[in-house]
């Protein structure tokens, strides 16, 4: 059986501990993210959330240029792999501004939505929820073949700088997700899903859920309206972009995007309501664990199943067969060794199910289908509940605010 040996502590160690047993899944050279991006690990998460500070969030979330002034948390990497969980964010955001924790936690509880129509839909997220990509509104220009062989040009400043930010930080703030989503489904007409899954690879805190979502939001996929990305949003959150553009006097998104949303659609079963399987209320232990299995959602310290269990071995399968698939940025996944080597964790390549076979396992339920696939044909005889903001309910997921309504939730 593969077992790696464990992932050293030092960043340079990481790196070439990557490239030496994983450089043959990713789509480039194991490196790490740069000075300003993140590390990988439960320290390093909260130290994150000790400093964060929502002051003039609600006015600064969206800027974008110069970086020293954007108001993004910045948590949403150890959100995404469990080393913070949203409750406990919730709550730390409890002091501030009125205005700003208000939209805070409404950003969290984008994320739980996320998660919820995820366990509801599964795989059906991939695919549009409820219109078709958008189309070119009648009248409109035909796209240029400079468009059509780049839905990211790098002529454009705007392009040039947001795309470099992802390669090299492996981050966004959540405004130029929209302008890549937009530039590249609504201006370029190219496959909404192409695009979504070149930004997945990169983006540290990437997630089907979430960055899906988000893609399907901007392309008008989920609710029926485009968003139209165009040079006033550059000029409003980073005029500094426009001002260096060498395309400055021949803008090509001068205007909003002469496209409109596709034609309508019922949406995968489930959408307008029913059930969602949440996981277990309380731990369901039927016998003695041999080994905790841990996930790629749920990294920290305080996952329920480690917690439970903290004399128990944890173990982390890199699942080989998907990673082959994903082809993700070997910086993703020095990030990922960085959280590993920090938890000394038995690390394994290969299938979960073979990995994991013939163990007695504890672990965190975990609302991705693919993990209950696997999960179902494992020896799991300790299941802990998995720590919700809001747990599922059985109402309507067709859109956020439909969600807020129908879901049990937080005071605000």
């Amino acid at each position: 059986m593969p077992l790696l040996p464990s992932p050293p502590t030092e960043r340079e160690g990481v790196v070439a501990w990557v490239a030496e047993h994983l450089s043959h899944l990713t789509c480039d050279e194991p490196a790490a993210y740069g000075t300003s991006s993140f590390r990988g690990g439960q320290s390093a998460a909260d130290a994150a959330l000790a400093a964060l500070d929502l002051t003039g969030y609600a006015r600064r979330r969206s800027v974008v240029a110069p970086e020293r002034s954007r108001g993004a948390s910045r948590l949403s990497p150890y959100l995404r792999h469990g080393l913070l969980q949203l409750p406990e964010v919730w709550d730390a955001a409890g002091d501030a501004p009125p205005k700003d924790r208000q939209r805070f936690r409404d950003e969290l509880q984008w994320q739980e939505y996320a998660r919820h129509l995820y366990a509801r839909v599964g795989r059906d997220l991939r695919e549009p929820l409820r219109a078709d990509p958008p189309v070119p509104a009648p009248g409109a220009p035909a796209v240029g073949p400079e468009l059509r062989g780049d839905p990211w040009p790098g002529r454009m400043a705007c392009m040039a700088a947001t795309t470099g930010e992802l390669h090299e930080q492996g981050w966004l703030v959540n405004q130029t997700r929209m302008w890549l989503a937009s530039q590249w489904a609504a201006r370029a007409g190219a496959d909404w899903r192409e695009g979504r899954d070149a930004m997945y690879r990169h983006l540290i805190d990437g997630s089907p859920y979430a960055n899906g979502l988000g893609w399907q939001w901007s392309a008008g996929t989920a609710t029926g309206k485009v968003y139209g990305f165009s040079r006033w949003q550059v000029e409003k959150r980073a005029p500094q972009l426009c001002r260096s553009c060498a395309l400055r006097d021949a803008c090509p998104v001068q205007d909003w995007p002469e496209v409109q949303p596709g034609a309508r659609r019922e949406g995968p079963p489930g959408l307008a309501g029913g059930p969602t399987d949440a996981g277990p209320r309380r731990p369901e232990v039927t016998g003695e664990p041999e080994a905790v299995w841990l996930t790629a959602e749920s990294l920290g310290d305080a996952d329920p199943a480690l917690a439970a269990h903290p004399d128990v071995p944890a173990v982390f399968v890199l699942d080989e067969p998907l990673l082959a698939r994903l082809r993700l940025s070997g910086k993703r996944l020095v990030f990922l060794a960085e959280t590993l080597a920090e938890l000394g964790a038995e690390v394994r390549l290969g299938d979960p199910v073979a990995e994991l076979a013939g163990r007695r396992l504890a672990t965190t339920w975990t609302f991705p289908p693919g993990w209950r696939r696997r999960a179902d044909r494992l020896d799991v005889v300790a299941l802990h509940p998995w720590p919700w903001l809001r747990r599922p309910g059985s109402g309507s997921v067709r859109s956020f605010s439909a969600w807020v309504r129908s879901a049990p939730g937080r005071d605000r």
